[in-house]
């Protein structure tokens, strides 16, 4: 099986998990992360799927129905009994919308990798269902080499990327500037939190276009 990579934008797009486990509640703490509308169905819910307070979950306590999937964007199949799982996956399939049903990849039209997130970086590790251990293993891995410290960078190079969209600054133009930055030891600098030498690097690099937005603390602060 060859997969297709692909980062999905789901905000506020309505999505359906069936099964109030575990399995489940992981599935929907990650789809509210990122801005999803969920549905649960399950006759049960456990404690911490319970205890999630977000405006954008609705649990229903109840048997799951083929009607469910209607006008889904996405669906997730976490319950307990694979044959029920199974018939998820073939009304999912009927409705052409995406499934994912945990822990049965031929009944999925897409799997879920295993992640090493750090603010807006993620890192995506698949072994195309071949060896979910491994994955964990490789993420284990990632999550010792890839710090915090990538959290920051992140939100400092998208400062300097908006201030410069915002001083019409040519957008083919960026690129010798970024990797500038980058090349010069800037995530370096942000890890060992050396803000003066951070200051000094953004001047001489972006200096002339941005003048005083080209400081550490104000560019952290751009959304």
């Amino acid at each position: 099986m060859k997969y297709y990579p692909v980062c999905l934008d789901i905000r506020n797009r309505d999505c359906l998990v069936v099964g109030g486990g575990g399995v489940a509640s992981r599935k929907v703490k990650t789809l509210l992360e990122c801005g999803a509308n969920v549905t649960v169905v399950s006759p049960a819910f456990s404690p911490e799927m319970e205890g999630m307070d977000n405006e954008n979950l609705q649990l229903n306590r109840r048997p799951y129905a083929p009607s469910d999937v209607k006008g889904r964007f996405l669906v997730i199949g976490a319950t307990d009994d694979e044959a029920e799982n199974r018939k998820i996956s073939r009304d999912a399939e009927d409705n052409n919308i995406l499934c994912n049903i945990a822990d049965l990849p031929d009944a999925c039209n897409f799997i879920l990798p295993s992640i090493v997130k750090r603010g807006d970086l993620l890192l995506a590790i698949s072994t195309c269902g071949n060896s979910p251990a491994f994955a964990k293993h490789l993420r284990k891995t990632l999550e010792k080499e890839f710090g915090e410290e990538y959290t920051e960078f992140l939100r400092l190079m998208g400062g300097v990327r908006k201030k410069l969209l915002e001083t019409r600054h040519a957008p083919e133009e960026h690129k010798p500037l970024f990797e500038a930055l980058i090349n010069q030891g800037l995530l370096a600098m942000v890890k060992e939190k050396k803000t003066t030498e951070i200051n000094r690097l953004l001047y001489d690099t972006v200096g002339d276009i941005l003048g005083d937005s080209c400081d550490y603390e104000k560019l952290m602060e751009c959304e």
